[in-house]
């Protein structure tokens, strides 16, 4: 094929792998002499060669002479094929005279005496697009309606609804027939494509048929009865008055037991009708598939469906509340997530209690060894039981003992989750403070992780004020410590207590176990066991945190001693056991702070742990009213105060209520009737209906949209090129648009003009643009798809080649084109997420891109509104976190990209201070951006690179 002709659409793709080119004159030669078999492969050469842009258009008539008067079925199979791929009419668009001969051969197989001989030549009818070919042919189709083969009748009706929807004067009566057809047809499949014809060519048959059988239609095959829920979907958007008469239909069709035909019968019943009654039914039957497929994307193409009915009709679904949480049982943990997500949206006060049962009963299921990601499960349900207490506290105090005995998990998210839960339970609510307290000092020794350790010491620090509370707390304290001090009293004892240890281990233990032999009967079997592994393994886990290096549990626990010694201090207790009190507490601090800077610990203890440590030890040692009240008043309040924080940062869905915006006895505006006199008296009355009109006309749209597409074009050559091109860029959300205007500039006609693209980066162009031929100054639209794959900046280069009509071909001339660079903030938006889960990600992300910040701006309020701009990310910090004006700024940032990746961002910025104390106003700090990916982190530094210096205008003006 040339490569300035017009590709031919074709509907068979071969891949052909040609090793050497192809003789002409031996395919003829063996097309015309060779035995059947080789003609057979003579024949699949050809169709291979053709179907691969050669031509070979000059074998039509030695295969019409020697092939197509063969009885070979295989034969007749793949010259139909070949007639499907060969052109038919010569270069001015008239039928071949060999095609004469064809509709002889084929009018001949259409009355062969084998059924599928007669199916496949109906079949290939179907593909024809010439009127000359299937004029003689209709009759013969016409008769095939009554062979007594399903298959062949079922292609006749294909062949003849092709004839009739292309060139409907062949055949004028074709729906009269199908209709007779479909009225005595028993067989499925024929019944299905009789209808389908009826359904696109004459509706209203279609729906006399389906009015005559429309009791009938629950007994029918799947096929048909997914065609008469389209059908019944189109009748209803066009006349709304029939929805009555066929609502029956689509209720009994729910209970059908094709997935499909339920799947499509109740979408058709959630589009037609907003009667509770037919939403019920509809919202059942996607339960019910929800339920038992077991196609995992089914099921979330499901849960989509129930999103959607939730957002109309949430009353409805809190009825089937817990059959969707059946879907639970599933053991994917996107469909677990999603299903909890419509869940919590349809708790009430009516349900809320069977819902934190049936979460109870899940959570219980995690505890075993063969539930895949029972971790992650685990977590996942108790994040929804504490949304539910947020919801309705009530329901707190029956839940938070339960969730209490998963403090101990190996998963720490779990375990942060309960702590969090429960330190939020025992502010709200001060009769569960003393059983709290109670059952968190019974699992304290089951606590292995360290952030789970410090927010426990807290509560219990925080709350327990009895004297006897303070007293049980010291004790289990002491014992979770073990025995003090924690490391010897110089170095030297040290190394000999260590070389005891290492004897201990290697001092083995005999120990006698019973076991039973092969014959049954039963012997003693002595073993060594090592001494020193259960010792170790005996170590409590706060005093084995703190010989670990973990200080700033240290910390927690010196400051939570400290304030209960503080508390004692104000309790009816003799003066001596004060005083034991706060030596005891010292004593503990003392011995963290000897641990922390001796060599036992594999780190040293950081400044701010032992700056805590001493200003406890001080606050003991030297006690006033300020210290009292910083321990005991100041931190609960703190975190009284962080709780209504985050009650406010939460998003909350306004509730819709039904605002009357006519009233009964309002004028009624309208525009014909408009006096001409009082025109400027009635402009007032008429301004909304101009503004409604202009919102329908979409003038106001048109501007913006014009806007934004003139700030998406860009030019690609010059003005002196001769050929002038410029694009405009349309960004969806998998893939990007190419609009590309190509105008000659020059007074030639240029041939094979053609677009030649790369790209940089995770873009791909899916299809080379086809060749042109431009005329002098004439102007064409070239259009080129590029998929993209990840959230990543691109690159799109190239130029574009042509030919001059006159000049030698050797002689290409080329125009280079400017690059097409692909904005990241294109496929990027603000998200937002929990504070645990923003850590969480911060921790598990690898690639990390450290940005220093370089700016002119002065004010580092302004600087993070700047950078949220310029990034589209969400500020997760709160703003009563950001307010005030000292110089320093700590913000986390979230951003979410199409392709579901998460970006994560930390500010840290303040302003400089010069040698005389003195503030200059310049912002100094870093940017730094984690993500799971390299192409995103590298692609949002990159752009606040280039873009933090630029002064908004706001900054500018103020």
């Amino acid at each position: 094929m040339s490569a300035t002709g017009t590709e031919r659409p074709c509907s068979l793709l071969i891949h052909y792998e040609q090793s050497e080119p192809p003789n002409i004159v031996e395919l003829r030669k063996t097309l015309e002499t060779g035995n059947e078999e080789q003609k057979i492969d003579a024949l699949k050469t050809a169709i291979l060669l053709m179907l691969n842009g050669e031509n070979v258009t000059s074998l039509l008539m030695t295969i019409i002479r020697f092939i197509m008067p063969l009885d070979n079925k295989l034969v007749k199979k793949l010259y139909l094929i070949y007639l499907e791929v060969v052109d038919k009419t010569n270069a001015e668009g008239k039928l071949l005279n060999e095609m004469i001969l064809v509709c002889n051969f084929l009018r001949n197989d259409l009355i062969h005496p084998n059924e599928y001989v007669r199916g496949s030549t109906l079949r290939f009818l179907s593909k024809i697009h010439q009127a000359e070919i299937l004029e003689p042919l209709v009759p013969s189709v016409i008769a095939n309606l009554e062979h007594k083969h399903a298959f062949v009748r079922r292609n006749a009706v294909l062949a003849l609804f092709h004839v009739y929807k292309n060139f409907d004067s062949l055949c004028p009566n074709a729906t009269d027939l199908v209709f007779n057809f479909l009225q005595t047809e028993g067989d499925s499949s024929c019944k299905r494509n009789a209808f389908i014809m009826l359904f696109n060519c004459a509706q209203d048959k279609a729906i006399e048929y389906l009015s005559e059988v429309l009791d009938q239609v629950s007994s029918m095959g799947e096929v048909i009865q997914l065609i008469v829920v389209e059908l019944i979907r189109k009748v209803c958007r066009t006349n709304p008055t029939e929805r009555s008469k066929y609502i029956k239909c689509i209720f009994t069709l729910l209970q059908s037991s094709s997935p499909a035909v339920q799947y499509e019968a109740a979408g058709t019943l959630v589009a037609l009708s907003s009667v509770p009654a037919a939403i019920r039914g509809a919202a059942s039957a996607f339960i019910d598939l929800l339920v038992k497929e077991s196609d995992n994307n089914v099921k979330m193409v499901v849960l989509d469906r129930l999103m959607s009915i939730k957002q109309r009709h949430s009353k409805v679904l809190q009825e089937l509340l817990m059959d969707i949480l059946r879907a639970l049982n599933s053991p994917n943990m996107d469909i677990r997530r999603k299903t909890l997500d419509i869940a919590l949206d349809l708790v009430s006060p009516k349900n809320i209690e069977e819902v934190v049962l049936v979460l109870k009963k899940e959570i219980g299921k995690t505890q075993s060894k063969e539930l895949d990601k029972a971790g992650e499960y685990r977590q996942l349900l108790i994040q929804a039981i504490h949304a539910c207490a947020v919801k309705f506290p009530d329901i707190a105090s029956s839940v938070v003992h339960l969730l209490m005995d998963f403090l101990g998990d190996a998963d720490g998210g779990s375990a942060v989750d309960v702590i969090l839960f429960v330190r939020e339970v025992v502010e709200m609510y001060a009769d569960l403070r003393a059983s709290i307290t109670r059952k968190l000092l019974e699992t304290l020794d089951q606590i292995k992780s360290s952030k789970v350790y410090r927010a426990t010491l807290w509560i219990i620090g925080e709350y327990s004020t009895t004297a006897e509370d303070i007293d049980g707390v010291f004790t289990t304290l002491r014992e979770a410590l073990g025995d003090l001090p924690l490391v010897p009293e110089d170095e030297d004892d040290a190394e000999a207590e260590k070389k005891r240890e290492a004897q201990k281990v290697a001092q083995p233990a005999a120990a006698n176990v019973s076991r039973v032999l092969a014959d049954g009967t039963y012997a003693t079997q002595s073993a060594m066991m090592e001494e020193g592994a259960g010792k170790g393994a005996s170590v409590p886990h706060l005093r084995s945190l703190l010989l670990g290096g973990d200080f700033f549990l240290g910390s927690v626990l010196v400051a939570t001693l400290a304030k209960l010694a503080l508390k004692s201090q104000q309790h009816d207790i003799d003066q001596i056991t004060k005083n034991l009190i706060v030596v005891e507490v010292l004593t503990i601090a003392t011995s963290i702070l000897r641990l922390g800077s001796s060599s036992v610990p594999p780190t040293p203890i950081d400044p701010d742990s032992r700056e805590r440590i001493v200003q406890c030890i001080r606050a003991l040692t030297e006690p006033s009213e300020v210290t009292r009240r910083a321990f005991q008043e100041d931190t609960r309040h703190s975190f009284s105060v962080l709780l209504v924080e985050q009650q406010k940062s939460k998003p909350v869905e306004p509730t819709k209520k039904k605002e009357v915006d006519v009233q009964a006895d309002d004028l009624i505006k309208v525009r014909q009737l408009r006096s001409k006199k009082g025109a400027a008296i009635d402009d007032e009355l008429y301004e909304d209906a101009d503004a409604d009109l202009e919102k329908a006309t979409g003038v106001l749209e048109g501007a913006e949209d014009l806007s934004n597409k003139l700030n998406r074009v860009v030019q690609l050559t010059g003005f002196s090129d001769p050929l002038y091109a410029e694009a405009f860029v349309n960004v969806h959300q998998y893939d990007i648009v190419l609009d590309v205007i190509v105008t000659n500039q020059t007074g030639e006609t240029l041939q094979n003009v053609a677009l030649e693209l790369a790209t940089l980066g995770d873009l791909k162009l899916v299809e080379r643009p086809q060749t042109h031929t431009l005329a002098p100054h004439e102007r064409k639209a070239i259009k080129a798809n590029i998929k993209v794959s990840s959230t990543e900046t691109g690159i799109i280069f190239g130029n574009i080649v042509y030919d001059i009509a006159g000049v030698s071909a050797s002689d290409k001339n080329c125009v280079i084109l400017n690059d097409i660079h692909i904005d990241i903030m294109d496929y990027i938006s603000p998200a937002h997420c929990t504070e645990v889960k923003f850590r969480q990600m911060w921790a598990e992300f690898e690639w990390e891109n450290k940005v220093a910040v370089n700016t002119s701006i002065t004010d580092v309020n302004d600087f993070l509104k700047h950078i949220v701009k310029v990034t589209n990310m969400a500020c997760l910090t709160p703003e009563s976190a950001l307010a005030g004006d000292c110089g320093f700024l700590s913000a986390n940032l979230y951003a979410k990209s199409a392709f579901g990746e998460d970006a994560l961002a930390n500010l840290s910025v303040e302003r400089q201070v010069d040698a005389t104390g003195r503030v200059d106003g310049k912002i100094t700090g870093f940017i730094r951006i984690r993500s799971k990916t390299q192409g995103i982190a590298l692609s949002l530094g990159d752009k606040i690179t280039l873009k933090q210096g630029i002064i908004p205008v706001e900054s500018k003006s103020g």
